[in-house]
């Protein structure tokens, strides 16, 4: 079966659903009149995080996330004792995004656990790990996530992540202590970290495992070049194409860094399902950004994308069952060492 195509994306914007009426102390009891509830089981994350969909009796479907450290592989990783996407609605953040980018939460409140989000539910809107990008849709993509850096270019709003914890979300060091979770994404992180080891050239296998004992070198050079607002986890399963609208969900990981960090995210993450080569994504990014391009930046997140997902890679090239994927995990991870060899000659750090 050939993957689907994401929806084109179209010249008018959509009505938004209203917001619950906001009350201190809402609890999960407000929901109680939902006609219909229904577990999202399967869905496309990986953290762990809970989704539920619920139908309220005037017809709206929302979809309701559980922020629980307890559950949540992210929020683990990142230190997220209480909800971090909550806050970053709750603060405003997400209603200083820019035209032609949206968020789809309309409430939220704490809980015992963390924190409740109620989202609008976009359907078929939201992108899957195996949406293929024309290149028109590219550009739809990355003019809006350029538009984003450049309206909090030197003003990123504060209570974000700390950067540290974005750049070695999956350090060995933060994934040991999980290693035996019903989550299985620390056990398969090492995994690939192993294999990374054994499989990619000294000069820079070596650097990169350093930077995951201590990031300090990536995060300072990082923090020292022009900062944005990032989302921290830029992938087409964190999108949907609303109208006009790029919507983008999962606000779990935004960070105070450079905009290429984003870029750099999405290209580890999505660069086999877009019709556009990696250098060409990265020119366009330039093009889109503007005065919220750095080419030093750029350097340094590229290799902060191997640091991020060099496990993955070197996983998928050593061992996917499917041997044309084999092959080109592999030529993308070889690309990868590449760019990491010219920022680590560079002397970036």
């Amino acid at each position: 079966m050939q993957p689907r195509e994401p929806r084109r994306p179209q010249q008018t914007r959509q009505a938004r659903q209203p917001r619950l009426p906001r009350q201190p102390g809402r609890t999960d009891s407000d929901l109680d009149a939902a006609v219909e509830r229904h577990p999202l089981i399967g869905h496309v994350g990986k953290s762990g995080a809970t989704l539920e969909r619920v139908t309220l009796a005037d017809g709206r479907r929302l979809v309701l996330k559980r922020l629980n450290p307890a559950d949540d592989m992210v929020m683990t990783l990142t230190g997220d004792t209480t909800g971090r996407e909550f806050e970053v609605f709750q603060t405003g953040v997400l209603d200083r995004l820019p035209d032609g980018v949206d968020h789809a939460v309309i409430e939220g409140w704490r809980t015992p656990d963390g924190a409740l989000l109620v989202m609008r539910d976009l359907g078929d809107a939201v992108l899957g790990w195996d949406d293929r990008l024309t290149r028109e849709q590219w550009l739809f993509v990355v003019v809006r996530v350029a538009a984003l850096h450049r309206a909090f270019l030197d003003h990123p709003p504060d209570g974000l992540a700390s950067l540290d914890m974005v750049v070695g979300l999956f350090s060995p060091n933060r994934l040991r202590p999980h290693a035996a979770d019903q989550n299985p994404l620390a056990r398969l992180a090492l995994r690939g970290w192993e294999i990374f080891a054994d499989t990619v050239p000294r000069d820079v296998a070596e650097p990169v495992l350093g930077l995951l004992d201590d990031d300090t070198p990536l995060v300072r050079a990082l923090a020292g070049r022009p900062r944005t607002l990032v989302h921290g986890d830029l992938a087409t399963v964190n999108m949907a194409f609303e109208g006009d609208q790029l919507t983008l969900l999962d606000w779990s990981m935004p960070t105070a860094a450079p905009g290429a960090i984003d870029l750099a995210r999405f290209v580890a993450g999505c660069a086999s399902v877009v019709d556009v080569s990696r250098e060409q994504m990265i020119e366009d990014y330039r093009v889109a950004a503007g005065t919220a391009y750095d080419a030093p930046a750029m350097r340094l997140a590229l290799l902060g994308g191997l640091v991020w997902l060099g496990w993955n890679k070197a996983m998928d090239a050593a061992e996917h069952p499917d041997p044309a994927t084999r092959e080109r995990e592999q030529r993308d991870l070889d690309w990868w060492v590449a760019q990491s060899r010219d920022t680590l000659e560079a002397g970036l750090l």
